[in-house]
């Protein structure tokens, strides 16, 4: 970062602007138009369906930007009109869609595409995607199947592994009481993935089932159209309580148990960036590197030593995941790793194992592929490292533990990580994919039961593709789904978004989170200095040994909270989660807190300081604090 930097680049890391929004409203009814598409569907403030979108996805399953042209807006005060042309291009590839949105003041919205195939071309999916907001988890639904059958059934609650709904026509639930929305899609057979597995807070309702062959051509000259209608019936004015403009009100809740052991991820590569920087890096006093060892990727025994003298320099311990490729002599390709552990006299605080294939997802219906059977993986790993405790489950997402759960009596944690850019890469998207924490964190501990689960390393961006051969490049540094080098781990939504993260998980119970890298793409150091993000890593870290407290927040989409109490102070850190200002009511032994800031002031006076939040000068709270942009705040009493 730059002192005097551009605020774009202050917030995102980057001079790219955040795409655009047009907000659309007829009546009590809104939506947003955004690239196209549009996004939280309302009525009279209350959100209705989270987004209708067309996306079409490449045949590694990237979602392509469809390029817009002759868009056509026009409002009334009872309706909305929106028509406009689009083309998406692969190479020499070409497909064409003409898309018509009709929104009505009663509450009736509809979106249609036609499609045309200007030449042949090869998708993985083509065609609408509707998003039911997470809340919605656990409510009655009404599906009407692609046959006109009809059956009652229910959002699932905990996080479905596999497809919770299938052979879709029209769904119905109740948004708010008295207030019933129906939701119909045509033109193809729509099913439903519960798309908290990946941390979007959303149902998705897609069309094209998986049980069809992936990917497939759409040859030249094909023709054909789809359609999402929106029904309202009940209560169509439920009113709004409150607004951007309101305070935020704070409440602090039942003791929940100790603040988790906060790490960083680390690669052979990240720990040799990182040692020469490893004085700067140590102040972040970090409890824990979890560091990868895959001989397939060209790891060797010297990179053992490169994370034993990393951790010796900033006084981490090393929690070590094995990636093992043998399918028949595992234990013979445990053993060489133990030996060559003992040799750079690394030692491990825990070590996680897990057989190559299962870095990559296995879609439902698919099958398996061959692989070292998890419980004599686990009996081998114990053998070869008697005395260190042991992790398994999946380096991969939460998505690849919840299909595939690990026996569970040879493990001392059960381990997953998440990335929100699987499916999109807007700071909305990014941000809502913490309202999905809690859920991730109750069907983590439905699987684990009693024994501990741990999480990461995670990061904005992938650190791993289970859905391709890598996390996609990405030279222009953009807002890009599934890439690994994300430009808003050098921003101050980054930290934000850490914050958050950190908070979510530790309150659902998780025994350590480890987030970001000390250098490179999830890195916390830059060139030139430190990153936002390394303050707030810093911040939580330093809170190990306190109990944390529940806290709860009246508009959690906007402001997330971490509650700590230690012997002499309690600390409560508060993360904007929004691009705009958002005004707090605090607790009330917070009233005469001080309170320090992260924020775009901070930044441009100490953008390099990695204690901001504890050597920023102090300015004295009360029952009301302005948390500016993605700002973070630690408030102490």
């Amino acid at each position: 970062m730059i002192v005097g930097g551009s605020r774009a680049r202050l917030l995102y890391g980057t001079d790219e602007a955040p795409t655009p929004v047009r907000r659309l409203v007829a009546g009590h009814l809104s939506a947003e138009l955004e690239q196209g598409n549009l996004r939280a569907i309302r009525l009279g403030g209350v959100e209705i369906i989270r987004a209708i979108s067309f996306l079409v996805r490449s045949p590694r399953w990237a979602t392509y930007t469809a390029e817009i042209s002759d868009l056509a807006i026009a409002e009334g005060s009872h309706s909305f009109h929106v028509t406009y042309r689009a083309s998406v291009r692969d190479g020499d590839s070409r497909l064409e869609y003409a898309a018509r949105i009709d929104g009505h003041a009663g509450g009736t919205l509809a979106f249609r595409c036609e499609v045309h195939a200007a030449t042949d071309f090869v998708t993985c999916r083509t065609g609408f995607v509707v998003l039911h907001p997470a809340n919605v988890a656990g409510r009655a639904v009404s599906i009407e199947h692609a046959d006109g059958r009809r059956v009652e059934s229910r959002f699932p609650l905990l996080i479905d592994p596999v497809q919770p709904m299938l052979d879709l026509r029209a769904l119905t639930h109740e948004a708010a009481p008295n207030l019933v929305v129906t939701c119909r899609m045509e033109g193809d057979v729509f099913e439903m993935e519960d798309q908290r597995n990946w941390t979007d807070a959303s149902f998705k309702t897609y069309v094209r089932p998986l049980s069809r062959p992936w990917p497939y051509t759409l040859p030249e000259g094909d023709r054909f159209s789809q359609s999402v209608t929106l029904a309202v019936a009940g209560a169509t004015q439920p009113g709004v309580t409150g607004g951007e403009a309101q305070p935020i009100g704070i409440e602090a809740g039942e003791l929940l148990g100790p603040m988790p052991a906060i790490g960083l991820g680390c690669t052979p590569q990240e720990a040799r960036e990182a040692l020469p920087h490893a004085a700067t890096l140590a102040r972040a006093n970090v409890a824990v590197l979890v560091c990868r060892f895959d001989p397939g990727q060209g790891h060797t025994p010297a990179d053992l030593a490169g994370f034993r003298a990393l951790a010796d320099r900033i006084g981490a311990a090393v929690d070590l995941q094995v990636v093992v490729h043998s399918v028949a002599d595992f234990a013979a390709e445990l053993q060489g790793v133990a030996a060559s552990v003992r040799e750079a006299g690394l030692t491990l605080r825990t070590l996680a194992v897990s057989p190559a294939p299962d870095l990559k997802s296995v879609t439902p219906g698919q099958p398996w592929p061959d692989c070292a059977p998890l419980d004599r993986l686990y009996a081998a790993a114990r053998a070869c490292f008697p005395g260190v405790a042991l992790a398994g489950g999946t380096f991969a997402y939460f998505t690849e533990l919840n299909r595939k759960r690990p026996p569970l009596d040879l493990l001392e944690a059960v381990t997953f990580s998440t990335s929100p850019l699987v499916h999109a890469a807007d700071d909305r998207t990014v941000m809502e994919s913490l309202e999905a924490l809690p859920a991730i964190a109750a069907s983590a501990r439905a699987i684990a039961g009693d024994t501990p689960f741990v999480v990461g390393p995670s990061a904005i961006g992938l650190r791993d593709n289970p859905y391709g051969p890598a996390p996609l490049d990405n030279p222009g540094s953009a807002r890009l789904a599934m890439s690994g080098a994300d430009p808003r781990q050098r921003g101050l939504l980054n930290a934000a978004w850490t914050l958050g993260y950190i908070a979510g998980f530790a309150a659902g119970g998780a025994a350590r989170i480890a987030v970001s890298a000390p250098s490179g793409p999830h890195g916390i150091l830059g060139s030139d200095g430190v990153f936002p993000v390394f303050a707030v890593i810093r911040g939580c870290a330093a809170l190990r040994g306190a109990t944390l407290r529940e806290v709860r927040i009246s508009r959690p989409q906007d402001l997330a909270g971490l509650l700590a109490v230690l012997p002499d102070r309690q600390e409560l850190w508060l993360a904007n989660l929004t691009p705009g200002p958002r005004m707090a009511t605090l607790p009330e032994p917070f009233h005469t807190a001080v309170v320090h800031r992260l924020d775009l002031e901070a930044l441009q006076a100490a953008p390099h300081d990695p204690e901001i939040l504890h050597r920023a000068a102090p300015a004295q709270g009360g029952p009301l604090v302005v948390c500016d942009p993605y700002a973070v705040l630690r408030v102490t009493a």
